[in-house]
């Protein structure tokens, strides 16, 4: 791998991830982080000096430093050096990086994944900006720690990180709102929950337990994500109307939303299977919620 880098955001959990994962590599890492007064939208000397050494910089910083942080910093690169950002959402960035002289590498890349899981096994969007050696590279040494390195233009990242990640957040908050409406506790559907719910719950645990910044973020910063909120609400008008005229309807609705999944619906299926195993494999080691409300002990 490369033998000097700089990870702007290098003591945030984006920021460790890629430092740990080119420090095993063998490379040279220097972390710039606001914590510690640097500041990579405005390089001092000495910050400026590890600049111009770097083969790679990455800037695991939200997309307002990001996007103030890439001229001042490609300004000062050695040519061939790689510029990677770890945005969420790449659009914005990559209208910007098109003034970056093009002597410069440009690579986008978004961990699908929060960061204390680690790469194996988990995807990583990665979108090419301005190509080359150093691109491969790095690519190559994500995939050889395990990712799976998925190639994107920066339009479509956006497009699928809204239907994957907004969508998604979208329907597991809005099912955790509905519930709020419903006079039933936790307790209550602990007890009685079949695998599905319980499977929400778990998802709602986690998003309403996470730091509300992550998920903001995933709202209100995606340029699609209002779209992804808009159609969701437009399923609910559409299963509505379906269980509203009537049983064959409600089939008609299952069969085009089987189509949706297409030849990965087997495979979805089996997953679901295994998951809800694991599910009452736990279950059965964990004491049991006692009564619903209103039982006597």
């Amino acid at each position: 791998m490369t033998t000097r880098c700089v990870v702007a955001g290098g003591d945030g959990a984006v920021g460790t991830l890629f430092v740990e994962l080119l420090t095993a590599s063998g490379a040279e890492v220097h972390v710039a982080d606001s914590a510690s007064g640097a500041d990579i939208t405005a390089p001092d000397a000495l910050l400026a000096a590890e600049l111009a050494l770097a083969d790679v910089v990455v800037l695991a910083v939200p997309e307002p430093v990001a996007l103030r942080a890439l001229g001042p910093v490609a300004a000062v690169l050695s040519p061939g050096a790689l510029v990677v950002d770890t945005l969420s959402v790449k659009s914005r960035y990559a209208a910007a990086a098109t003034t970056v002289r093009s002597d410069v590498e440009l690579l986008g890349l978004n961990p699908m994944f929060a960061p204390s899981l680690g790469f194996p096994g988990r995807p990583v969007a990665a979108v090419e900006l301005g190509g080359g050696p150093r691109t491969e590279e790095l690519l190559d040494l994500l995939t050889g720690a395990g990712a799976r390195v998925v190639r994107v233009t920066a339009d479509r990242h956006d497009r699928l990180a809204a239907a994957s990640q907004a969508l998604t957040h979208a329907a597991v908050l809005s099912f955790g709102a509905a519930l709020a409406e419903l006079d039933v506790t936790a307790d209550e559907l602990a007890a009685l929950a079949p695998p599905p719910h319980a499977t929400l719950l778990a998802l709602l645990a986690r998003i309403a337990g996470g730091t509300p910044e992550v998920y903001w973020d995933v709202q209100s910063a995606n340029p699609f994500a209002e779209t992804a909120r808009d159609a969701l609400r437009a399923g609910t008008a559409t299963l509505a109307a379906a269980v509203g005229a009537g049983e064959a309807e409600f089939t008609d609705l299952l069969s085009a939303l089987r189509s949706v999944l297409g030849d990965r619906l087997p495979g979805y299926g089996a997953l679901c299977a295994r998951m809800f195993q694991t599910q009452n494999e736990a279950g059965q080691s964990e004491t049991p919620v006692s009564t619903a409300r209103g039982d006597s002990p």
